[in-house]
């Protein structure tokens, strides 16, 4: 990784695309610190603190702690891509979004684009005002609002500051993606989670350096415990994500005129984990829902409620109902994505086939096997680094103080973006390479 930087660095307009993305990543930085005002954000942090098990705690997470602070950019890039997942979805349902996104062109990709934008800022609107609910509920009778803070008039600022935040960072991302290097709203996921590592490893070394007695005490071993499992996650995602089920392609020969086209023989790649992190996130938001309603109940948001002890983070109900959604949205992520009936179509109108099957139903019938296989294989991957961090919090208190349930999520974004930031940059790099040689 490092030596593929060091010579993207040396190519002039690469490194200008690298300059730009990291003048947006300060930029998305030095925002996540200008906090929103009318709200006591001493009080609401330590709420969030006691609600870390809980919907709140995730999407804190991913917005690299600006929501616990009340900052403008609180919302992060949620609703953009609750909107893109959303508009998706309607592609399947709606026949009409459907032909627009296959066969609009240029054209199609653009208006598809709007309604994402358009879709974005409206769910940013709901987000923002039930933040804004939160906030003003705030826990035990005592509000998060400063003194003299109620009214129309703050509450309207409240909520248009968290809007004009999460569209920006919308905007931003847009900029990363067509001017600087690899997917922007992805860049600035990346960002804002690895932007709470350094405060969880100096209170990590902190909690380490503690008396045996204070109840705070982290053990050593348990510290070099998580890190070598961190490094162990790592290496799997890495692979994991590297790795691919080839389906050997064979076109059969054609004379057109006096030229003969086919006889070649190619592959079709279907990834292991072909949704990605997404029915991680799905998963944990609705595995949540309970302990986070729970939250705005006085009397059922103490820890050692009967909610929190059924559907807490750490419980064996919570784990077993997360990993039952993992392999659910794993498969539906992957139908989605996927349509064997689709692709068996196109080869056979391409003169393509299968070794040993037949074109049309059974080649359909074979990719549809093949995926159900990998999707399993991928869901179960999924659903061991989720559950992993979970289970050691479950039996350690140590461990689980440190928000290490959170960690299988937080890893397996950081280690994609990353390694698809490297791929779109060593793509560059090749293609200049061979233009100089063209040249």
């Amino acid at each position: 990784m490092l030596q593929t930087l060091r010579n993207a660095w040396k190519i002039e307009e690469i490194r200008k695309k690298l300059i730009f993305t990291l003048f947006f990543v300060l930029l998305y930085r030095l925002g996540n610190a200008v906090t929103v005002p009318y709200i006591e954000t001493a009080l609401l942090r330590e709420y969030f603190t006691s609600n870390n098990g809980t919907i709140l705690g995730l999407l804190n997470t991913m917005s690299g702690s600006a929501l616990e602070r009340a900052s403008i950019f609180a919302l992060s890039i949620q609703p953009y891509i609750n909107a893109s997942i959303i508009i998706q979805l309607l592609t399947i349902a709606i026949p009409a979004l459907e032909r627009l996104q296959k066969e609009g062109g240029e054209e199609g990709k653009k208006k598809m684009e709007r309604v994402t934008r358009y879709a974005a800022i409206a769910i940013g609107v709901l987000q923002g005002y039930g933040y804004y609910t939160i906030i003003r509920t705030g826990a035990g009778g005592q509000s998060f609002l400063s003194a003299g803070a109620s009214g129309f008039l703050p509450a309207a600022i409240i909520v248009a500051s968290f809007v004009a935040g999460s569209t920006l960072l919308m905007w931003m991302g847009e900029q990363i993606t067509e001017f600087g290097i690899g997917n922007g709203i992805s860049i600035i996921l990346f960002v804002s989670i690895i932007s709470r590592f350094p405060a969880q490893i100096g209170s990590a070394i902190t909690r380490v350096a503690l008396p045996a007695a204070d109840p705070s005490h982290l053990p050593w071993w348990i510290a070099a415990l998580m890190l070598l499992g961190a490094l162990a996650i790592m290496v799997l995602i890495i692979i994991v994500t590297n790795s691919e089920r080839r389906i050997p392609i064979q076109y059969s020969k054609r004379v057109v005129g006096r030229k003969m086209y086919g006889g070649q023989s190619t592959h079709l790649p279907m990834k292991v984990n072909m949704s990605g992190v997404m029915p991680v996130i799905f998963a944990q938001s609705i595995a949540s829902i309970p302990a986070t309603i729970a939250a705005f109940v006085p009397s059922l948001s103490r820890p050692e409620s009967w909610v929190n002890t059924i559907f807490g983070q750490t419980s064996w109900l919570y784990m077993a109902v997360y990993f039952g959604l993992i392999v659910f949205f794993s498969y539906f992520y992957s139908t989605i994505q996927f349509n064997p009936i689709e692709i068996a179509n196109n080869l056979k109108k391409n003169g393509g086939f299968i070794p040993g099957f037949r074109a049309g139903r059974p080649t359909s019938d074979f990719i549809t096997r093949v995926l159900t296989k990998i999707t399993l294989f991928g869901a179960i991957y999924l659903a061991v680094i989720a559950i992993a961090p979970i289970m050691i919090a479950h039996f350690s208190p140590s461990a689980a103080a440190s928000g290490i349930s959170l960690g299988g999520t937080s890893i397996i974004i950081v280690i994609s973006v990353a390694l698809e930031t490297m791929k779109q940059l060593e793509s560059q790099m090749l293609m200049r390479h061979y233009k100089g040689f063209l040249e």
